[in-house]
């Protein structure tokens, strides 16, 4: 089964969510006048956070000295920015998508990714369902998103950042020769100025003839590890995951959806290991213990379950907690009915560093082992990133 993945972004956030509320009290639409949001209201002080497709005619960069911006238009609506409402309205459009995606990824406080991949049994269509979201966002929120839809992370982001506003546009495989390689390489993501200059100047200008240049000379231009990445994404490959991660001050928690239906415990247990070790490395990251620990799952139809247990002492260590986590998805899955996500969380967490000994020293033992094995995989997963090293489901059964 192939992926399926949407991006939502939504146009001009910070101007668009002030503009609702301006509306909402009386007052006028910014986005239909050149204005932008940053600094203070009647200050020239700051800097241009977001500005309107009015603003643009007039040059108005974001970043740029809100000062500045006002020699260019000197009739430009400044408004400051109010965080507090924009993250009511950053809440209020995720919890629109999330009722429609197993599991959404928080790009930033404006964009998320859903992973739609194996909904076609609900959404048999995914540009109407594309249509769909956006439309409810809109009318029911007073803001515009643009939703790119592709196989991966990376193509679904490109086809979001193709015409705005207020669009869905497509970017299959099929599709990256006509709409994605005739683009100029500093269109492709994460290819910033500096290497789209280093690109040019080694001969190379389009997307298109990046994804078909000699991988050894690219290289060569750009390094062993940027040529490589650099060719992949220009050829639509990108195998992340769109996964939700999120913690506060009680509970770390993480979710995944998988490419192919998950039915089986063997192959649930290895996603649930991985899943364990990234959220408990950010638990020891930050000094604190898991007292209780939760599974989550989600099947085909988006019904969810999920099973808590409280521990009898805290412990911050992966496999304690995976063998927790086992035993919690035991009992509350068959291990066979198709399952569409996973998370597991850990909650009501403490600082407390004082760990009760065992009457058995073995016992003891086992677990300073097990303690110095996470932090040998947290350094180097620290030093060399995520995806460097996975812990084997059979490296220790006691």
């Amino acid at each position: 089964m192939e992926r399926l993945i949407f991006h939502v972004d939504v146009n001009s956030a910070f101007l668009s969510w002030t503009s609702v509320k301006r509306l909402q009290n009386g007052l006028s639409d910014l986005r239909l006048v050149p204005s932008v949001i940053g600094g203070e209201s009647g200050t020239r002080s700051g800097i241009v956070l977001a500005k309107s497709i009015p603003a643009k005619q007039f040059r108005i960069e974001t970043a740029e000295p809100v000062s500045l911006a006002l020699r260019k238009c000197p009739s430009l609506v400044v408004e400051p920015p109010d965080f507090q409402w924009y993250r009511q309205c950053s809440k209020a459009f995720k919890d629109i998508c999330r009722s429609y995606a197993p599991a959404v990824e928080e790009y930033s406080i404006d964009e998320v990714f859903l992973d739609m991949t194996g909904t076609n049994r609900i959404y048999p269509d995914p540009v109407k369902t594309a249509y769909e979201i956006k439309d409810r966002i809109k009318n029911e929120l007073g803001f515009t998103v643009n939703i790119g839809i592709g196989p991966n992370k990376l193509l679904a982001k490109m086809a979001g950042d193709f015409e705005k506003p207020d669009k869905v546009h497509t970017l299959f495989r099929d599709e990256i020769p006509a709409k994605m390689w005739p683009l100029p390489v500093r269109d492709l993501l994460y290819c910033g100025k500096s290497s789209a200059e280093r690109l040019n100047n080694g001969g190379i200008y389009t997307i298109g003839e990046l994804a078909n240049a000699n991988l050894d000379d690219l290289k060569k231009l750009m390094g062993e590890k940027g040529g490589e990445f650099l060719h992949r994404f220009a050829n639509g490959e990108d195998t992340s995951e769109v996964t939700e991660e999120y913690g506060d001050a009680k509970s770390y928690s993480i979710v995944t959806t998988e490419e192919e239906d998950i039915s089986d415990y063997e192959r649930a247990d290895r996603i649930l290991l991985e899943l364990t070790d990234r959220v408990s490395k950010r638990l020891r990251r930050d000094g604190m213990r898991t007292t209780c620990i939760s599974v989550t799952v989600r099947y085909l139809d988006f019904k969810t379950r999920s099973h808590q247990k409280k521990l009898d002492e805290p412990t911050d260590i992966s496999l304690e907690i995976h063998e927790i986590g086992k035993q919690l998805l035991r009992g509350l899955w068959d291990g066979k009915t198709p399952l569409r996500l996973i998370g597991i969380a850990l909650n009501d967490v403490t600082k407390d560093d004082v760990t009760q000994l065992s009457l058995f020293p073995e016992d003891n033992a086992r677990r300073e082992k097990r303690r110095k094995i996470d932090k040998t995989m947290d350094d180097i997963l620290d030093r060399f990133g995520k995806g460097s090293l996975k812990r084997g489901s059979g490296l220790e059964k006691k």
